[in-house]
């Protein structure tokens, strides 16, 4: 009985050791990827020709849409590797936002591909919705979409008739909240509808570029730039998907390793949900030269305003040290 409770106790301890290296792992990235995005958006919102440019709006919504999805994540995943448990009328709305975010990420990478086709193939002649002023209309026809299927998939759920809605608490975790064979196969669906019709417009635009590019002879440098551009939104498109994966990972590796379900979900949580997100401002915000020079003003302007920050306080240390220590000693 005393080495079974030894051994209870240390299954505990390493569990409990496990799950801290699994925070502290997520949080730091978490934490860098709100700095970057901070720092674009600061530029953004600073000067005004990235806002007066279609391309850099949709890059700006892009960084706000990663925002509110690895927020939603990481506070659904802090909550599972807690085991915290709260009620559906709290669960459903994060589960729809990280949902929606998801699935909106694919057609933002979607949209920027297409924003590079009309820039290429209609430089003088755009249509009205890809010009600056009215880029928001095509934004809020990308939240409609990606909102109204989680929304339809959480509306039509089946669920205990034992759990109340507004008290009982579950663990907030998709697989849970939805279990039934219906939902997830309509949300397979869902996920092959949005991959297919996105990865068809990356492709065309991709072709398109490319067969321009062996056209015409001037210019070829834009062409070549855009025609990368594209490139990148497949890769990233490819890392998204990925993460459609992961039941098929979770399964596979749990059979064939001694790995536990819990590392193997936080693994495919880490490769496939937080880095493809946490490259988002890499690729491109870092890649253009524009955006790119500004960045390094802005460190390089913070780096400074840090330093002297520091001086002065060394500064005002070192002149009540030498004030302290020229006082005449007084003997009483």
């Amino acid at each position: 009985m005393q080495n079974l409770t030894e051994f209870s106790g240390n299954v505990t301890s390493n569990n409990s050791m496990s799950m801290i290296i699994k925070v502290c792992v997520v949080i730091p990235f978490f934490l860098v990827f709100l700095c970057c995005i901070a720092v674009m958006l600061h530029i953004f919102v600073s000067y005004r020709q990235f806002m007066d440019t279609s391309r850099y709006i949709l890059f700006a919504y892009m960084l706000i849409n990663d925002t509110l999805q690895l927020l939603s994540s990481v506070l659904l995943f802090l909550f599972v590797m807690e085991g915290v448990k709260f009620a559906l009328v709290y669960c459903i709305p994060l589960l729809i936002i990280s949902t929606a975010t998801f699935q909106n990420t694919q057609l933002i990478l979607a949209t920027m591909s297409l924003e590079r086709y009309v820039a290429i193939f209609y430089p003088l002649q755009r249509p009205v919705a890809w010009r600056s002023d009215r880029i928001w209309i095509i934004i809020l026809s990308l939240w409609l979409i990606s909102c109204i299927f989680p929304i339809i998939d959480h509306s039509f759920m089946e669920h205990d008739p034992a759990v109340d809605i507004l008290s009982t608490p579950i663990l907030c975790k998709a697989t849970v909240v939805n279990s039934s064979q219906n939902q997830t196969l309509f949300r397979a669906a869902t996920s092959i509808l949005f991959f297919a019709v996105v990865a068809v417009i990356i492709l065309f635009t991709y072709v398109r570029i490319l067969l321009e590019t062996r056209k015409l002879r001037q210019d070829t440098a834009s062409l070549s730039k855009a025609m990368h551009t594209v490139l990148l939104h497949g890769f990233q498109l490819l890392l998204c998907m990925l993460a459609f994966t992961i039941p098929i990972t979770e399964s596979v590796i749990v059979l064939h390793s001694n790995w536990r379900p819990e590392d193997v979900a936080y693994f495919n949580y880490f490769c496939f949900i937080l880095i493809p997100r946490f490259l988002s401002p890499v690729i491109y915000g870092f890649r253009d030269q524009s955006l790119r020079s500004y960045i390094e003003k802005t460190f390089l302007c913070c780096l400074n305003t840090l330093k002297c920050s520091v001086r002065r306080e060394l500064n005002g240390i070192g002149f009540h040290g030498r004030a302290a220590a020229s006082k005449p000693y007084i003997s009483k």
